[in-house]
């Protein structure tokens, strides 16, 4: 009897152990899914503060060009990273580079930069950072328009003695108090739209059937 009891408990344990696995296994797969629908939403947010939708009419998050080294190192990258891209009708819009200035006043400034066909600014963003409350970390736009700025620039407007803070005799802002961070960014957008106008053809590399 005592063993048959010990059987009987142990097979109860056993479909309680399956029931809950497979409760849990459910559980997992609809909260990761759910998760990357909502990181996939929140990408392609921030593309499109950038590209906004009226520019383009493909999937930015779905047409993409890995990077690798040399590439990485060229925009101040540690990881693997991923360009994307915008089409109008197939005809090229704007990319959208991910980006990094590792002289901060803190540390590493990590931004994405859209630079249009014709290799003006189409906008930038800075993605994380670690500068200082109140003074640079005014490069976030939720604490300052100062990233605005950039819309539109090109290497030729303005000129490239004057890709720098007005301290330095260019023609951007720095903050009060805080300059260190502002011409990190600066150079930075200046060194990733020399890096679009270098590998342009390889950016927009027509696809196969084009």
């Amino acid at each position: 009897m005592l063993g048959q009891s010990i059987s009987k408990n142990s097979l109860i344990l056993a479909a309680f152990a399956l029931v809950t696995a497979g409760i849990l296994a459910t559980t997992y797969q609809a909260t990761a899914t759910r998760i990357a629908a909502a990181e996939r939403k929140a990408a392609q947010a921030a593309l499109l503060e950038i590209v906004p939708a009226n520019r383009h009419n493909n999937d930015m998050l779905s047409d993409t060009v890995s990077l690798q080294q040399p590439l990485l190192t060229e925009l101040g990258l540690k990881d693997s990273a991923t360009i994307h891209l915008a089409y109008q009708n197939g005809n090229p819009v704007a990319a959208i580079i991910p980006s990094m200035a590792p002289d901060g006043y803190s540390g590493d400034i990590k931004m994405i930069i859209g630079v249009n066909a014709d290799g003006s600014v189409a906008g930038v963003r800075v993605l994380t950072h670690k500068e200082t409350p109140g003074l640079g970390d005014k490069v976030d736009l939720r604490k300052s328009d100062w990233i605005l700025g950039f819309d539109g620039k090109s290497l030729s407007n303005p000129n490239a003695e004057s890709w720098a803070v007005k301290k330095d005799g260019g023609n951007f802002d720095q903050f009060t108090g805080a300059t260190i961070t502002p011409r990190a960014v600066v150079k930075r957008v200046k060194q990733t739209l020399e890096f679009y106008r270098k590998h342009q053809q390889q950016i927009f590399k027509p696809t196969e059937g084009e």
